[in-house]
């Protein structure tokens, strides 16, 4: 999979990078993301980090979701100056990405969206499993949103809050599982999706999860970042009918 650009009647081709988005966390907690996100580079696909100054570690109520957009909107411009195909940022509420969208010429990629249609291709009946039960409210809205609700077999929650998960990374994996097999068993999902990519994928791997369940497992980095280089590999963008280009630059 590589990025085609055409000059004249000759065509360049050169590896796809893709710029992950992550914003201010303890050095510990920000390794493990970087690292993740790294993992998901391939021979064709290169991730990239950019950073921003907002923190999601502490929780983001809807005044921060809104807040912080601009910081995104730069990082997304910085991306496209800085040559990377694509763009992602961390987390599953989508940051700034609509806006976004207006901004660069390149593909920004929200990682809950990513997910709901990435599940549409490998079942019908979506179980979420979110971090702690005060998010689902929020995690119903972006559904809302994204039209996906009819797709929705139920919802839990694995108990902790993003913050304390680090320290109840055991009792977070067995209540995450338990969570998931509910969903199964008792709510007839055929895939799972992960709202929350501290649960998985980094503190618990997709494809471990599968065999412990016997379904699809779809998470928030991995995910969206294989879908921003498949449309930049494929030369497509966002609609400029649906976005219109706009001119606006972030002052911060």
């Amino acid at each position: 999979m590589a990025a085609r650009h055409r000059t004249g009647t000759e065509a360049i081709t050169h590896m796809i990078r893709v710029a992950f988005v992550i914003g201010d966390y303890p050095p510990a907690e920000r390794k493990l993301r970087e690292d993740t996100a790294k993992s998901f580079s391939s021979a064709e696909v290169e991730v990239g980090i950019l950073s921003v100054a907002p923190s999601p570690y502490g929780g983001l109520g809807p005044a921060e979701i809104q807040l912080v957009a601009p910081y995104f909107h730069d990082a997304y411009i910085r991306a496209e100056q800085e040559g990377y195909d694509a763009v992602v940022p961390l987390g599953t509420l989508d940051l700034g990405v609509d806006g976004g969208r207006s901004l660069v010429d390149i593909p920004v990629i929200g990682p809950c969206e990513a997910m709901f249609h990435i599940a549409a291709q490998l079942g019908d009946r979506f179980g979420i499993v979110c971090y702690h039960e005060s998010v689902i409210p929020r995690q119903i809205t972006q559904t809302r949103y994204y039209g996906m609700e009819n797709w929705i077999a139920g919802r839990r929650a694995s108990g902790f809050k993003l913050k304390d998960i680090s320290a109840n990374k055991d009792e977070m994996k067995k209540n995450f599982i338990a969570a998931g097999r509910s969903l199964i068993e008792e709510d007839g999902a055929d895939v799972i999706i992960v709202h929350g990519i501290t649960q998985c994928p980094v503190h618990m791997k997709p494809d471990e999860l599968t065999k412990t369940w016997g379904v699809p497992v779809v998470e928030g980095i991995g995910a969206p970042i294989r879908m921003a280089a498949m449309l930049a590999g494929l030369g497509l963008r966002h609609s400029r009918k649906r976005w219109p280009k706009s001119n606006a630059r972030p002052k911060l």
